[in-house]
């Protein structure tokens, strides 16, 4: 069986490798929003749009070189009194105001056209509205532009009439006065003839001027016509079921991938070797995965060709390799903080440790929550406290108990002190060590967490190393950073890191195969 354990992948693997971890959520949340969408969609009302093209056209003025008048006539279209007449036509059980809202006019670039589109739940009454609306429009157009001559055409046609009436007098004058035989009927007659002259003159001026009014209301009134008029449209414009899907899928990945990123650089907990060497300037001696450790805490033992059992074989290779011009007899195992394994962590070296054939001590120095006699299964009336208070031999028979593991011994705490801290920084302490150094190839102490209680920082001195547990993925940079410092301020030897409970397969950095 071999341990292999991968450098960090590059920036872009690194997020591969993130988004891989994180797959389930970004998955998640894509689903979520894509069937959220989905639902709403199915759920909706279709929408259908009928469309129809208008044809504004003037062939005597150059109205249209500045499109103004298809902006005017588009925004007539939309007028109250227009709709009004369009409701009244159709029977529509709605207010202009909401008519309002589905229509929508937009006169066409560059073109004298003006598309009407209108939207409704009915195909065929959005078909209906966007057909009525041009006529009513229209009807409507041509009574405002009506209205606009007919004052002149009223007071021309008046005046018209005064003038034939006044030729019409003019006329039987002349009759009546026959042939003149004086001099004064000569005159008299001259006189009809020139106001006759004058009448029809006005009157011809008169009717020209009526016929222009005439004609210039024909041209301004019938310019709009409906050059496409609506079909019944067959399929809705809303919702967009398929569109609306993807886009909300799109998005929920989007975001789930954004709150991911967001989660990895807020989070300052120490997940791989290359941060331990980053953030600590240490190495990282071996790598334990995650496992469920209920009932197997001694996997080393119980499974001694798992894959756990080889990474804490690497972990013994690799502490032996740090310090090859200065053995370590003596290692003390510690934490920054509870509840990061190092009990389990101990017991499993010692293990692996003894198995290579070295008389192994694993010493419980936690002398406020000791562990090691629970995982061993082994009685604490007697233990280590026992021993420092005893006024004999420092190592009377029954205080290093024999463990089902051959070439392992476990020293337990014993009952628990009231002053802990003084005796671990006691003489008495140091002749302990020295003592059980004559008996043993490697002692291994386990301590209180670093940051909890001086304990481990008293300990550690008197010592030839300390490796350091973290907690893969719960043990924060700025507590590992203080850990250390505690350790270097006694001038602790500290050899490396144990990076625990790493979840290793989905973390990308760690692998265990089989050989």
């Amino acid at each position: 069986m071999i341990v292999s354990v991968r450098r960090s992948p590059q920036p872009f693997r690194r997020y591969v490798a993130i988004i891989w971890r994180w797959f389930w959520l970004i998955g998640l949340c894509t689903l979520l929003a894509g069937g959220t969408a989905l639902a709403i969609s199915y759920n909706s009302t279709p929408i259908y749009e009928a469309s129809a093209t208008l044809l504004i056209y003037n062939d005597y003025t150059p109205i249209f070189t500045d499109g103004r008048l298809a902006r005017t006539y588009a925004e007539l279209l939309k007028m109250r009194p227009v709709l009004e007449q369009v409701i009244e036509r159709l029977s529509l059980p709605m207010e202009p105001i909401e008519l309002v809202k589905d229509i929508t006019v937009q006169p066409i670039l560059d073109t004298q056209l003006i598309r009407l589109k209108v939207k409704n739940p009915n195909p065929e009454l959005a078909a209906r509205i966007a057909n009525t609306l041009p006529e009513v429009f229209i009807e409507h157009n041509q009574r405002i532009q009506t209205s606009r001559f007919a004052s002149s055409e009223e007071n021309l046609a008046r005046e018209i009439e005064i003038l034939q009436q006044d030729i019409a007098h003019a006329r039987e004058a002349i009759n009546r006065l026959g042939t003149p035989q004086t001099p004064a009927q000569q005159v008299e007659l001259d006189r009809l003839q020139n106001n006759l002259t004058q009448y029809r003159a006005s009157y011809l001026n008169l009717l020209s001027s009526y016929e222009g009014i005439r004609l210039s209301e024909a041209q301004l009134v019938n310019n709009v016509v409906v050059s496409e008029p609506a079909d019944v449209p067959i399929y809705p414009v809303r919702p967009r079921t398929l569109l609306n899907t993807l886009l909300a899928a799109i998005m929920g990945a989007i975001l789930a991938s954004g709150s991911v990123f967001l989660i990895e650089y807020l989070d300052d907990t120490i997940k791989t070797p290359e941060e331990v060497l980053r953030v600590l300037n240490l190495p990282t001696l071996g790598a334990i995965a995650r496992f469920d450790d209920k009932g197997q805490q001694l996997i080393a033992h119980t499974s001694p060709k798992s894959p756990i059992a080889e990474a804490y074989r690497t972990l013994c290779i690799n502490i032996q390799f740090s310090s090859v011009d200065r053995p370590v007899r003596t290692l003390l195992i510690t934490s920054s903080g509870p509840r990061e394994g190092k009990s389990t962590i101990a017991a499993n070296l010692a293990i692996v440790m003894a198995q290579t054939g070295q008389m192994v001590v694993l010493v419980d120095t936690d002398l406020r929550r000791p562990t090691l006699h629970k995982l061993f299964h082994l009685p604490n009336a007697v233990g280590l406290t026992t021993a420092l208070f005893s006024d004999t031999n420092l190592m009377p028979d029954g205080y290093v108990q024999p463990t089902e593991v051959e070439n392992l011994y476990v020293f337990t705490s014993g009952p628990l002190p009231p002053n802990p801290l003084e005796l671990l920084g006691s003489q008495r302490m140091q002749e302990l060590i020295q003592r059980l150094q004559q008996e043993a190839d490697l002692l291994i102490f386990d301590s209180p967490p670093v940051l909890a209680v001086t304990d481990a920082a008293v300990l550690a001195r008197q010592l030839d190393g300390v490796l350091l547990v973290i907690d893969a993925e719960e043990t924060r940079q700025p507590i590992a950073q203080q850990a250390c410092e505690e350790l270097s301020k006694v001038g602790a030897r500290i050899l490396g890191v144990a990076l625990n409970k790493l979840t290793a397969g989905r973390s990308g950095y760690y692998s265990y195969e089989l050989g």
